[in-house]
């Protein structure tokens, strides 16, 4: 019984890796996707954020090639679209031509016209919840908004 021990001891060598080696390579990559999966989910979600952004900056260009092409009228209001909507068309004015809001999936968007100037709200419902807002009076570029809501940002604008 001895002798057939020893044999299979001598054989074993350099057959495979030990328990402790699998289990040292096992928390290793655990430890590696602790930490990867929250930098690729707050990319992700910064990623959203600034689809949103943009799409700002896009409808202020449609809003402004609107006004240029209806006499110089802004766009009635368009209501808070929910994240699905990809296109937003304005109507054209009497003699004028109509505009589109082209959007990203995910973004929630809504334009208020106050008759001399407007507003752009938009944020994105895979993002941080932040909201973008541009007004036409202010000018300059888009800003992130202290509102907790697109209803709450067209008004406060």
């Amino acid at each position: 019984m001895t002798d057939i021990i020893n044999r299979l001891r001598s054989k074993k060598g350099d057959e495979g890796f030990t328990l402790i080696e699998l289990l040292v390579v096992v928390v290793i990559i655990g430890v590696l996707v602790a930490i990867a999966v929250p930098v690729y989910l707050n990319y992700r979600k910064g990623a959203a954020d600034k689809s949103a952004q943009s799409d700002v900056r896009g409808a202020v260009s449609a809003v402004e090639q609107y006004y240029t092409d209806n006499g110089n009228v802004y766009p009635t209001a368009v209501a808070a679209t929910d994240g699905i909507v990809t296109k937003v068309t304005l109507a054209a004015q009497t003699g004028g031509n109509a505009g589109t809001i082209t959007l990203s999936s995910g973004t929630k968007f809504q334009l208020a016209n106050n008759g001399a100037s407007y507003v752009i709200c938009a944020t994105s419902k895979d993002g941080s919840n932040k909201i973008y807002v541009y007004n036409s009076l202010n000018g300059g570029s888009v800003k992130a908004s202290t509102a907790a809501d697109l209803a709450t940002c067209i008004t406060t604008g």
